[in-house]
């Protein structure tokens, strides 16, 4: 077994088994619905339809990049494939890097779009690859591995800066992500990995031709925390030590989707501490077009199918009921429903230089 494999089964059964989670919230209790007593809409009238980068889906969600790389991936990855498709929300596959210098790998990937043929299929490449050589030719076999609608390239400066061996070189990954948007026709989305997304980052990644971005911010899984708990189990201290330090590192969820939705036209993934259907409802109130989740959903697949497919009807039927309580009776309408922030969330927003009044007054 590669030492990718070995750390991608650690990934996993960390992210399971130890407590990875940030203690900075979402942000999401600071943001407050308008309950509307007469809604003037049926409940059978709201429609979850959505389109995200020209791609219908049949709700607002998405399953995020869990993994990959391992047979133990391959099945996990089968079960969120089967549900995706079942529901008709998008899936995101993991870092396909293990693929690309493993090739008996690619069935582990491969098998999210066997089993989802017809639903949105997102890549996934890091930047950190870019930097170290990848070029046009590498990524393109990540993208028709999956037969991808998207390609998402994630970043991850924190997790790299915080593991054992990681992957620090980053100069030169803006130049990059410009050519790629320039020779591979699948829209690019620029994704975190927990730490979140400023809107200073996100202009400069909508100059550089991506399509959308997926937020990724503080409040759910650290990985800062999971690879803590790797350098913790190899005895690397000094590494355990930062993991620590940076445990809760980042912008949280909420403040990063209203700081780059106002400052850019990039579609949005709001994800990074969701787990509920009210939050997916807030994240496109306030200007996202999707809600992600992955631990949540890993957490329901290593259960099986049923489990799985239940917990994403229960998420989508709470949304479709909050909708219903907010007058929305379409996602394009939940867009322009007022919503009030409130707290540390409405504080650091005014800090950085945005009016939090103007969600109050929208109609």
């Amino acid at each position: 077994m590669s030492g990718i494999e070995k750390r991608k089964l650690r990934h996993l059964r960390i992210s399971l088994e130890e407590e990875v989670e940030t203690d900075i919230s979402t942000g999401f209790k600071d943001v407050h619905l308008i309950h509307r007593a007469l809604p003037e809409i049926d409940l059978d009238e709201v429609s979850l339809n959505a389109c995200f980068l020209g791609k219908k889906l049949a709700a607002p969600l998405v399953i995020s990049a869990i993994t990959g790389g391992t047979e133990e991936a391959k099945i996990i990855n089968a079960v969120l494939a089967e549900v995706a498709e079942e529901k008709q929300i998008g899936i995101s596959v993991g870092s396909q890097r293990i693929a690309v210098d493993q090739p008996e790998t690619v069935p582990t990937f491969r098998v999210v779009r066997e089993k989802a043929p017809t639903t949105f299929v997102i890549a996934n490449v890091g930047t950190p690859q870019l930097s170290l050589g990848w070029g046009t030719e590498e990524v393109q076999t990540c993208i028709d591995m999956v037969e991808a609608d998207a390609l998402a390239l994630h970043m991850n400066p924190l997790q790299e800066a915080v593991q054992v061996d990681g992957d620090t070189g980053y100069r030169g990954v803006y130049a990059k992500i410009k050519e790629l948007s320039r020779e591979v026709s699948t829209p690019i989305i620029m994704k975190e990995t927990g730490a979140g997304i400023a809107w200073e980052d996100a202009v400069k990644m909508q100059k550089a031709g991506a399509s959308g971005i997926e937020i990724s911010g503080v409040g759910g899984t650290s990985w800062s925390a999971v690879e803590y708990h790797i350098a913790k189990e190899v005895g690397k201290k000094e590494m355990e030590y930062l993991g620590q330090a940076l445990w809760n590192w980042g912008i949280p969820t909420a403040i990063s989707v209203i700081e780059t939705s106002n400052k850019t036209n990039l579609e949005i993934i709001a994800s990074g501490g969701l787990r509920t259907g009210v939050e997916v409802v807030k994240s496109i109130a306030l200007g996202a077009s999707l809600g992600g989740m992955a631990k949540p959903f890993l957490e329901k697949a290593v259960e099986g199918r049923e489990v799985l497919s239940d917990h994403i009807d229960h998420i989508l039927r709470e949304i479709k009921v909050v909708m219903f309580l907010v007058g929305a009776k379409n996602v394009h309408e939940l867009g322009n429903v007022p919503v009030v922030v409130l707290g540390r969330t409405a504080e650091w927003l005014k800090r950085r230089g945005f009016d939090v009044a103007e969600y109050v007054t929208r109609v």
